[in-house]
């Protein structure tokens, strides 16, 4: 979507390139939210619509303050956010929502976790959303066989900054040592071939290989890699590797497979940049970059849920990691 030298995009194969949740002030103990069960955190929305537009409304109001959630840099030396009890990391969206939100702790709860650990949320302090996959089991009414369909979920959390008698909280170092970045593209699982030398950065899905400037056209080392991270975000995607429709069906330039494949790519290189310790790279804040994506999740409501929960299957493929697909509260 760059213009400038270093610029990048996908370039198809024979084409060339060109709502918050506020503790009530009269709350003694109960923590209730239209939609919510206050015994586990975990919101009982039938319709998944409504978890789809509940995120993307809180992504667009970051958007419109200027402020946008994946790109926002990383407090390295903290790490991903994660819940305070289970200590697992947050995952997909949910990494930039509570990213955004400014802590300076990684460390998350639910309003039923600080009450079993005897603390309270204060008065008045903003929830953040965050969303799971429920795998809802149904019979098929021919074949009697159980059909999983996947059932997109969400709860609320608090910060610890935002309680009151949390007693001996953990080191907030980071759950794992971030790793070099130029070892991230050493050992990405059938890593494709990156050809320097080129104008821009782009990943060609026909030919299979990432194109990117010399190293020297880059202001930093930091910059050269999150630029890399991004195209090989898009090479993920590719049929023998994760096989991802956005990149192995054909769509043109400016289409909604097409920016949404983008954000992915976006997304992707933010956790791998994350992963590597890169805290500064140069962004494009611009009010046209912000105007196109609040345009596009205005046309899909479906589409910052989706791209991110992709982009986090991508850098865990190029990071070679597996995790469990279950919330962090459990």
């Amino acid at each position: 979507m760059n213009n400038d030298k270093n610029s990048h995009q996908i370039i198809p194969s024979g084409t060339t390139a060109h709502p918050e949740q506020t503790v009530p002030d009269n709350s003694q103990g109960t923590h209730t939210v239209s939609g919510e069960d206050s015994r586990n955190g975990t919101a009982t929305t039938p319709k998944r619509s409504s978890v789809y537009d509940r995120i993307t409304e809180r992504v667009m109001e970051l958007l419109q303050q200027g402020s946008i959630p994946w790109r926002k840099p990383w407090n390295v030396k903290r790490g991903f956010p994660r819940n305070l009890v289970s200590k697992k990391p947050y995952r997909g969206i949910n990494v930039f929502l509570l990213h955004a939100m400014s802590y300076e702790s990684p460390f998350w709860l639910t309003f039923h976790q600080a009450q079993q650990l005897g603390a309270t949320v204060r008065k008045g302090e903003k929830a953040c959303p965050v969303v799971f996959w429920k795998q809802l089991e149904v019979e098929d009414k021919d074949t009697r066989e159980i059909e999983k369909i996947p059932m997109l979920r969400f709860y609320y959390v608090f910060n610890v900054a935002q309680c009151e008698g949390l007693n001996e909280l953990p080191d907030p170092a980071p759950m794992t040592a971030t790793t070099k970045p130029a070892e991230i593209v050493a050992n990405m699982p059938h890593r494709p071939e990156i050809k320097h030398g080129m104008a821009k950065a782009f990943y060609s899905p026909g030919a299979d290989y990432v194109g990117m400037p010399n190293r020297e056209r880059f202001t930093s080392e930091d910059e050269y890699f999150s630029v890399l991270f991004h195209e090989l975000t898009h090479a993920s995607g590719a049929a023998h590797r994760l096989n991802r429709p956005t990149i192995t069906e054909a769509s043109g330039f400016g289409s909604e497979e097409y920016s949404k494949e983008e954000l992915i790519a976006e997304m992707g290189a933010a956790f791998l940049c994350g992963q590597a310790g890169i805290a500064e790279r140069t962004l494009n804040n611009s009010a046209a970059y912000l105007q196109n994506w609040l345009e596009a999740l205005r046309n899909d409501r479906t589409l910052i849920v989706q791209a991110a929960a992709q982009a986090q299957k991508a850098a865990d493929f190029i990071l070679g990691t597996k995790f469990e697909d279950a919330p962090a509260e459990s």
